[in-house]
């Protein structure tokens, strides 16, 4: 199998050592495992491309590119540039925090799976949550480095047969916030979100006097509504959630009219 591997922490977060350990798990001996990832961190682009400005990429090892931009752009890259060949799955990640709920929305790492999927390839997205339980931890991916491969390896298994394949649907999955030997087995999950809190900004004053604004997050640890994603994290499970690169609501354009004029 030949994986491509791609994050939004950079080219030398962490997480991406955890990936490249479960992609080499997947691809076997005789597999190809190829990095392409951001050269600086680019947390909460979601699914940017750099569609007005080039980007620089630099070869630093065997299979191993740093690129000047998004996850998005790291796919693009690969695809079109630094693989000879087209690769046979995407994973993207693993996250430094959940991209669960609304998360996923703003996520880098979600948005380099989601452009594999609109490229027609199988694509997963994988973030570690962070909670009380693991952040101590010397190594807090531990749940992602102990069950990352079994998952991938169950998405694929299990995956919408080839005659109902849809290119834009791809996969988000997110290790609860404990230890590997606390994780509690895997469950399917909708996007949840997280009611009451939200993003927001602190603003702050320079020793200049001019005024910045930081972005901070909402309480990461507010549950979802059961049956979804962040609730089956806080109780212990990797959820899996199957996306779909399509924004619209079809709930609701199923009760309208057929016109609105």
């Amino acid at each position: 199998m030949r994986i491509l591997i791609t994050n939004d922490d950079g080219i030398n977060a962490p997480g991406l050592k955890v990936l490249t350990a479960i992609a080499e798990d997947l691809a076997g001996a005789d597999g190809e495992v190829w990095t392409v990832a951001p050269a600086f961190e680019q947390s909460g682009v979601g699914h940017c491309i750099s569609y007005t400005h080039p980007m620089m990429v630099a070869e630093l090892g065997p299979r191993r590119v740093a690129a000047e931009g998004s996850p998005a752009d790291c796919v693009l890259a690969a695809l079109y540039d630094v693989m000879p060949d087209r690769p046979d799955l995407v994973l993207s990640g693993v996250n430094r925090g959940n991209n669960a709920a609304e998360n996923a929305l703003y996520s880098g790492t979600v948005g380099g799976a989601m452009e594999a999927a609109l490229q027609g390839l199988p694509a997963i997205a994988l973030s570690q949550f962070y909670g009380p339980a693991n952040r101590g931890l010397d190594d807090p991916f531990d749940a992602a480095a102990g069950w990352g491969a079994r998952t991938v390896r169950a998405i694929l298994d299990r995956g919408p047969p080839q005659d109902q394949a849809d290119y834009r649907l791809f996969w988000n999955v997110n290790f609860p916030p404990v230890p590997a030997a606390d994780v509690r087995g895997v469950r399917l999950a909708a996007q949840g979100f997280r009611r009451g809190t939200a993003f927001g900004v602190e603003p702050h004053r320079s020793p200049s006097g001019r005024k910045f604004l930081w972005i901070r997050g909402g309480d990461q640890q507010r549950r979802t509504l059961p049956g979804t994603d962040v609730a089956a994290n806080l109780d212990g499970y990797v959820s899996v959630t199957p996306m779909r690169a399509d924004l619209t609501a079809h709930d609701v354009l199923a009760t309208l009219d057929t016109g609105l004029a």
